[in-house]
């Protein structure tokens, strides 16, 4: 048997205020295609389906459109709920999709509830051999479901405990009859998880992050929630997710786990690479450096985060960047020997100030990091006039 572990599709997310759904759209195709070239018998798909609990109507068509192309290509899919789902609407339907082959696990009530597999690929279980049993932990807000668990102190490891051991309790009760190799999907934030900047609502220092230990025991675990694909231990992986969705993912390699199993267990994991739609480049230098160094002519056609490292912000930097790279979709500025003391410069400078145009020019130094030009001057001036004559007539 043949799974492939997916993760965090955030369909219907956008990347810096650019629509992602066509690249979204070229994710599924190479999905599809990786379904058929692999013989692929289930699609894992570890949470965050959707960007928004609330998903416009072609993002729920491109999902639409996504399972029903999968299952087509011969594979099942198991589909847990994260943290940007909302389960209630994402399960929605749920007994009459695992007619054609999709199954969530969005619900408490479905924790214990595994998808049954002969190691040969065939639904329904074995009453002698191996069986692969597939179940799917959904996000777990712990205020929301500790009661339901029977948990008496609200938090992200005493409910992932709670849900663990009901299937621990189920394996065990399966194990009397066959032999069974588990499969756990999570959206969790697992310890020694590598985050990147397009998660978003993580704890900090740890805090809402659940041990290693929790998943000890099961076959395989796939792992949602951290956009970077890697491997907490052989049995427990991260997918990420199948694009960047942040310039601190620009040096991931996307793609998902493969993972063989026959009736002795796990046999093989290996990687599927994802191409990507557009390179991310993280610039940084003087402006004059980026616009004419050959150095960077790949990313004339990526999208860009530039920090201008210039003493003093230039002038229309971002018309000038785009004038070499047109996709610049950020920038900053970080002077170099950093920004040390200018709020206290520019406070000395305002008390200092000899007149009013010294007290305008000053403000617009600070908040654009560079002096005013002779034109910038003259208009201030100008205006500082106006208002004096506009005053005089009163």
């Amino acid at each position: 048997m043949r799974l492939l572990h997916t993760s965090d599709w955030h369909l219907g997310r956008s990347f810096h205020g650019v629509g992602m759904l066509d690249a979204q759209r070229a994710f599924v195709d190479q999905l599809v295609d990786a379904v058929a070239r692999h013989a692929v018998d289930v699609v894992l798909i570890a949470g965050d389906v959707y960007d928004r609990a609330l998903p416009g109507v072609d993002v729920v068509h491109l999902l639409d459109d996504a399972l029903v192309r999968v299952t087509s290509a011969g594979a099942q899919v198991v589909l847990t709920s994260g943290n940007h789902d909302s389960a209630i609407r994402l399960g929605f339907a749920s007994r009459l999709l695992e007619r054609g082959g999709v199954h969530l696990r969005t619900r408490l009530d479905s924790l214990d509830q595994p998808l049954l597999l002969r190691a040969g690929g065939a639904a329904g279980g074995a009453a002698d051999g191996a069986v692969v049993a597939i179940y799917g932990i959904p996000w777990l807000e712990p205020r929301l479901v500790a009661d339901q668990l029977g948990v008496q102190t609200p938090s992200h490891f005493e409910v992932t405990r709670a849900a663990t051991a009901l299937i621990r309790q189920d394996i065990e009760r399966r194990s009397a009859s066959a032999t069974v190799h588990s499969v756990v999907l999570a959206h969790t934030f697992a310890s020694g998880g590598i985050s990147s900047d397009s998660e978003r609502d993580l704890s900090i220092g740890g805090v809402g992050a659940v041990p290693l230990d929790l998943f000890d025991g099961f076959s395989y675990t796939a792992l949602g929630h951290l956009h970077g694909r890697q491997s907490l231990s052989p049995q427990v992986r991260y997918s990420g997710s199948p694009l960047a969705y942040s310039f601190s993912e620009a040096s991931h390699q996307k793609g998902a786990w493969l993972i063989d199993i026959d009736a002795g267990g796990v046999t093989k994991v290996q990687e599927v690479l994802w191409d990507a739609p557009r390179t991310l480049a993280v610039l940084r230098g003087p402006l004059s450096e980026l616009l004419e160094s050959p150095e960077y002519s790949w990313a004339e056609t990526a999208y860009c985060q530039v920090t201008l490292t210039d003493a003093q912000r230039p002038a229309r930097a971002m018309d000038q960047l785009r004038a070499r790279f047109p996709d610049t979709l950020v920038l900053s500025f970080d002077p170099e020997g950093g920004a040390a003391g200018t709020a206290s410069t520019y406070s000395s400078r305002l008390a200092e100030a000899p007149d009013d145009l010294a007290v305008c020019c000053g403000f617009l130094e600070h908040v654009r990091g560079r002096v005013p030009d002779d034109a910038e001057r003259a208009a201030l001036a100008a205006a500082l006039e106006n208002v004096r004559l506009q005053e005089a007539s009163l």
